[in-house]
């Protein structure tokens, strides 16, 4: 029998990216919160800068719960599901410690995709078996809160569009934004000055793009070192705006918000009319039941819908919030496959530095062109950075000029260490009938209970995207003056992703989706969901700005609505 715990305002289930904003806003007004983190604080000392123990070995996320959860995959409904690995990461902060530190929003067009494709290009351009719907807010709804985290949390940036007047050095397409960024962007290298000046000879738009990282001292914190290792690594000196760095320490120190390490939760409880009481987890070797007014679930896209699926109850006999059958569905992952690979005359000084110094494109992405001609709606955000070390480098294709073993290949890599560069290239995914998380009937975690399964495969729309994209980012590098070019697959199944989307969408229909507009379950009100599950389409970049906007809205929303949401 759990051992119950005295009762709290709200529990916030992960405390990374997303539990890791809601919290400020909700302590900051009183609210008493417990937020529940299946890993442990890390501090400066943790975050070496190795690339062999960062990388190759994948520390921490290795010797995480995340490790032995990992969702299985499979393409089609028919395909056996097989092991896959896990993005996320265990510990206060969640992955804002160890991701590039991207911070975008998203187009205004990708609020509101069927709507204004249909008005631009008629109702036929939509596939047929596609699921998306217009999200129920748009831009405008989101721009403050876009805004909040922005000067909260620290991003670094160049603003390309303020009240409406643009920028050249910004990204021209972006919405309208009240302000700049607090402050200036990462500096450039002499890699993404020269595609830079390449994208601009093409009468394309390049601009620097913003990062979750310091630029000059803020909020105490120092400026980025320009180091490297931010990729599958944490900051030693907390440039990175982490959530553990930048909101949870202010949340802590309003004395309202508790959070324990190590809580391994298991179970969402409601009572007999369907309303949610609070949520069962395990800490060491005892399970403790934590009692609450609301919960906030924000553990990633797989395990925010895998534990409403393992809530089951009299009430959701189908799991948590399920009744409707839309737990799950509407599913994607960013098409990140497809890269194209460059090799170059001269060195390109790219050693170091890190993946969120680096060029965009935006003139292909999302409809910020005409698609009239064009077999695809949607587009992507072609990006090129710097971070570039040892054993990365050692790992370089030879472009068909050298073998893959012996001396011969050895000259070629110490010839060439630094004259490669892939791109890393974001593409618009649709929302698919047949794409979905579920549980998967036969694999288990470590305590015994299934893991996430993840059905799904890119479409035509993104296969034909992909190629699109290939061919502009083909064009920017011969532009910029390589020699040699190698162009990947297209990709077809959709593994487990950094960048997941869906499984508990929000809406106004009930029927179609999980949540209402402010993130809170159609079928059980005081049940809030955080993060990218309940994101409606995937836009052509990271997802985790949007993702703490979204957050930050659903936790002042509670704020101000208190007594009807847990009435």
């Amino acid at each position: 029998m759990p051992r119950s715990l005295p009762k709290t305002d709200v529990v916030i289930v992960g405390m990374g990216a997303a539990g890791g904003v809601a919290a400020l806003p909700l302590t900051s007004a009183g609210l008493k919160v417990i937020g529940l983190e299946a890993g442990g604080w890390l501090s400066p000392r943790d975050f070496a800068p190795d690339e062999l123990r960062n990388g190759t070995r994948n520390w921490p996320q290795a010797l995480q719960k995340a490790a032995a959860e990992a969702p299985t995959v499979r393409a089609t409904p028919t395909d056996k599901a097989v092991q896959g690995g896990h993005p996320m990461m265990n510990a206060v902060g969640g992955t804002s410690m160890h991701y590039w530190a991207q911070s975008w929003r998203l187009n205004p067009w990708d609020f509101e995709v069927v709507s204004a494709t249909n008005a631009r290009y008629g109702s036929n351009r939509l596939p047929a078996d596609s699921t998306v719907e217009d999200w129920p807010i748009n831009y405008q709804d989101l721009e403050p809160y876009y805004d909040k985290v922005e000067f909260t949390v620290g991003i670094s940036g160049q603003a390309g569009n303020v009240r409406g007047s643009t920028n050249p050095q910004g990204n021209i397409f972006e919405g309208e934004r009240q302000r700049d960024y607090p402050m200036q962007p990462l500096r450039s290298s002499p890699f993404t000055d020269l595609m830079g000046n390449a994208a601009t000879d093409l009468n394309w738009h390049p601009f620097q793009g913003p990062a979750a990282i310091t630029t000059e001292v803020y909020d105490g914190r120092p400026p980025c070192q320009y180091h490297g290792f931010c990729n599958k690594g944490g900051c030693h000196v907390q440039a990175k705006s982490s959530t553990a760095f930048s909101t949870i320490p202010k949340a802590v120190d309003t004395s309202n918000l508790e959070v324990v390490t190590f809580a391994r939760v298991t179970e969402i409880k409601t009572n007999a009319a369907g309303r949610v009481t609070g949520v069962e987890y395990i800490k060491g070797n005892e399970t403790l039941f934590q009692p609450a007014d609301v919960v906030l679930v924000a553990s990633y896209a797989y395990e925010n819908v895998r534990l409403l699926l393992l809530s089951k109850s009299d009430a959701f006999p189908n799991g948590l919030a399920n009744n409707s059958d839309q737990v799950g569905k509407h599913y994607m992952s960013h098409h990140q496959g497809a890269p194209v690979a460059a090799l170059f005359p001269q060195d390109l000084h790219n050693w170091y530095g890190l993946p969120a110094q680096g060029v965009a494109v935006d003139d292909w992405a999302d409809d910020n062109f005409d698609h009239s001609d064009l077999d695809f709606i949607g587009g992507a955000n072609l990006w090129v950075h710097t971070d570039r070390k040892p054993i990365s480098a050692a790992k370089m294709g030879t472009f068909g000029e050298a073998p893959a073993w012996g001396s011969d290949w050895k000259a070629f890599v110490m010839r060439n260490a630094d004259r490669s560069n892939t791109s890393y290239v974001q593409k618009t995914t649709l929302p698919y009938h047949d794409n979905y998380l579920d549980l998967d009937p036969e694999v288990k975690d470590s305590i015994g209970l299934p893991v996430t399964r993840i059905t799904a495969r890119y479409r035509d729309n993104e296969l034909r995207i992909a190629a699109f994209s290939q061919d502009k980012m083909e064009q920017w590098y011969r532009a910029a003056g390589a020699t040699h070019i190698v162009r990947y697959g297209l990709g077809n199944a959709m593994g487990a992703s950094t960048h997941a989307y869906g499984g508990t969408r929000m809406g106004d229909n009930a029927e179609t989706n999980v949540t209402d507009r402010w993130g809170f379950c159609h079928e059980a009100p005081n049940l809030g969901i955080l993060g990218a599950s309940v994101m409606g389409t995937s836009g052509s970049r990271n997802p985790t700005l949007t993702v703490q906007a979204l957050a930050w809205r659903t936790a002042e929303h509670l704020v101000v609505n208190w007594n009807s949401r847990i009435a």
